[in-house]
């Protein structure tokens, strides 16, 4: 089983960060997954810098920038996750957009992620459509596990069909904005929250966009298996430092 799978059968709400790869600084990426992990993480995406990230929101945008100017790139990456799993077991997803991979070469990414243990993909421009039919098998050969993001918009038959084609679990978009850490979740979000919970998909859900402390952490979690922070972590990250890691997850739970 993978190790996304066996997380979502764990019985307790479930805390992903994302922190974009190569920020602050080049080097910090395996300190900061390692901290994660002491500190009770269950999951932790990794953002792939990329130079036109359309779903993502100022904070982010500016530190896969910054991850740029770093030097990040998709083979520096898969160099520092080289010898990870000796250390981090918790699982490991890679966020990033479809270009780039498809410059690196698909099944060469996919072959490359497989060697160091990444357990799943979250592609946000990736239609699920083209996935199913000229990807999947492909992203099954290397034991990899694509994540679908749906929104407040998504028409109920596009979820049935994500549904039906996930492995893993449904990335449950809080709002139709870019990334960004809200305070509080409104009485729209906590209606769509509770409609797509009484859907009964087959898939777990996971919240993200706008969670950012304690609050927003319970409130999305209410009608999902867990919940995804980004932009507050990686705002953290740039006010105090890569060894900050448990402050941060103290406050969320």
């Amino acid at each position: 089983m993978n190790r996304i799978q066996s997380v979502l059968e764990q019985d307790h709400k479930l805390l992903s960060i994302y922190f974009t790869a190569g920020f602050p600084n080049l080097d910090d990426t395996v300190s900061i997954l390692k901290q994660l992990q002491d500190n009770g993480v269950d999951m932790i995406e990794l953002g792939l810098p990329f130079s036109d990230p359309l779903a993502d929101g100022p904070t982010i945008q500016e530190s896969s920038t910054q991850a740029l100017r770093n030097g990040m790139t998709t083979d520096k990456l898969f160099e520092q996750l080289k010898d990870v799993r000796k250390e981090v077991h918790v699982p490991l997803v890679v966020m990033g957009y479809f270009n780039p991979m498809m410059q690196y070469g698909v099944e060469r990414f996919c072959q490359r992620c497989q060697e160091v243990g990444i357990d799943g993909l979250i592609i946000p421009d990736l239609p699920v459509d083209v996935y199913h039919e000229q990807y999947q098998k492909l992203f099954q050969q290397y034991g990899l596990l694509n994540m679908f993001l749906i929104t407040p918009q998504t028409p109920d038959e596009r979820i049935r069909y994500i549904d039906k084609v996930s492995e893993g679990f449904i990335y449950m978009v809080s709002s139709a904005a870019t990334t960004g850490a809200q305070s509080s979740f409104g009485d729209t979000q906590a209606a769509y929250f509770k409609r797509i919970g009484a859907m009964n998909l087959n898939a777990k859900l996971l919240v993200g966009f706008g969670i950012s402390n304690a609050e927003t952490y319970q409130a999305a979690t209410n009608h999902s298996k867990g919940a995804i922070i980004g932009s507050a972590f990686i705002k953290h990250l740039e006010a105090n430092g890569a060894n900050s890691v448990a402050d941060f997850i103290s406050q969320i739970r």
